[in-house]
């Protein structure tokens, strides 16, 4: 009689980063849209500006000082310049999303936001002519589908914020697209803790005039409304951290795991951030909104499963 082969348990470190990877997500993305809406505090450029200045920051502590990770460096000018371009985009990407969650409940956001392989693939077919199967393509249908199902049946739609969400997920697309081409090179490739590294003070020195100039008073207002309410430092502080953290557990989730487990969790991921963040602000959802986004989900799986066949 042969012994049935046992599958090896999943380690412990290994489930707790997970966890780590999904409180941080979902954490961020709740308390972006807590502070944005029903804080008050609306100022969504200055808000992904701490972001940045947090990462800035935890990065150079992580490399610099505790070596979770060696550090790469930048080899030449053209390959900063490279770097500079993603940071723009990634920044660019964060502003539109942060914008998008003064407008929309987080679950259509997170609707919305399933649709990043659409993207990816249009942006792949005419920028680096990367062609995938017809029925590749395919499952793209019930992607985009979903999110038009899921807009009807929006009772808080917010065409501005659509526009913005739409934008913030097509730039996360056409950024992943930007990178696989500029750091091509084996000798300019960076994990995507030192990318994060390089990435962050550049996004910093584009954000602060930004901010100074299209949110006027800013620095003193929050200053102000700190007076007024000191939990407001804390909220920020928190918020900021968890935007590095998310970054930092999505290395080590793809670290421990591989491709194709990231790629089921994120899908799950999403899944939780919905009815966390239904549960948490009471948004009203339909019949109609449920059911285009499963779709949406659907497709992004089936996507997924096409891609690992026909790659």
């Amino acid at each position: 009689m042969t012994q049935q082969p046992t599958t090896a348990p999943i380690p412990w470190t290994t489930i707790g980063m997970v966890v780590a990877w999904y409180g941080s997500n979902i954490g961020v993305l709740l308390l972006n849209k807590y502070l944005l809406t029903n804080y008050g505090f609306k100022y969504p450029i200055f808000l992904t500006l701490c972001h940045m200045t947090a990462c800035t920051l935890f990065s150079y502590i992580a490399i610099a000082l505790m070596k979770v990770v060696p550090l790469q460096t930048v080899k030449s000018k053209v390959q900063f310049a490279k770097i500079s371009g993603l940071s723009v985009v990634f920044c660019f990407s964060v502003v539109c999303g942060n914008v998008s969650l003064r407008y929309l409940p987080v679950s259509f956001n997170q609707a919305i936001g399933a649709t990043t392989p659409f993207f990816t693939a249009v942006f792949a077919f005419f920028i680096i002519k990367k062609r995938e199967a017809w029925l590749t393509y395919t499952t793209l249908i019930p992607v985009v589908t979903g999110v038009i199902i899921a807009s009807g049946g929006e009772p808080s739609f917010h065409l501005f914020g659509f526009i913005m969400c739409v934008t913030a997920t097509a730039a996360r697309a056409f950024k992943s697209v930007l990178q696989e081409i500029l750091l091509s090179s084996e000798g300019e490739r960076l994990n995507s803790m030192n990318l994060l590294l390089y990435m962050a003070p550049i996004a910093v020195t584009c954000l602060l005039p930004a901010t100074l100039m299209m949110e006027e008073n800013v620095v003193g207002i929050t200053i102000d409304l700190a007076r007024k309410d000191v939990k407001l430092i804390w909220y920020l502080f928190f918020n900021s951290s968890l935007a590095y953290f998310v970054n930092l557990t999505n290395f080590l989730v793809t670290k421990h795991t591989s491709a194709l487990t990231l790629q089921v969790l994120g899908n799950a991921k999403g899944a939780v951030a919905v009815v966390v963040s239904i549960l948490i602000f009471k948004n009203p959802v339909s019949l109609m909104g449920m059911v285009g986004y499963a779709l949406t989900v659907l497709g992004v799986i089936l996507y997924s499963e096409a891609k690992k066949r026909y790659s």
